[in-house]
């Protein structure tokens, strides 16, 4: 009998996802990554773009909350120059949140 070949793409084990993405060349510190990857969600992850969308959101959380510290910074007196460099901070966090969404919006 003769048995076509059938080109099917099986889900990857999260895990290695994962470990194949930390270990590529474009990230500097694979034990941050491992560690931030290494939720539940991401683990039950079965395609590298859910892993994707998990990332933005990660990414998008951890900007929100810097962006909480600046703005209770700015509340409390400082110099004109120190606000002025914090308040340019807040508009590049606010600009990032809204990438960070755009991001994870486009990859569901």
């Amino acid at each position: 009998a003769i048995i076509p070949k059938a080109n099917v793409s099986l889900p990857i084990p999260s895990s290695q996802l994962v470990e194949k993405l930390c270990n590529s060349k474009a990230i500097q510190n694979r034990r941050f990554c491992l560690k931030a990857l290494s939720t539940p969600e991401v683990i039950a992850a079965k395609h590298t773009t859910q892993i994707g969308t998990l990332v933005m959101k990660l990414g998008e959380a951890n900007a929100k909350a810097t962006l909480n510290v600046y703005n209770e910074i700015i509340k409390k007196p400082s110099s004109p120059q120190a606000l002025n460099a914090l308040n340019c901070c807040v508009e590049a966090y606010k600009y990032a949140i809204l990438s960070f969404e755009m991001v994870s919006s486009e990859l569901v």
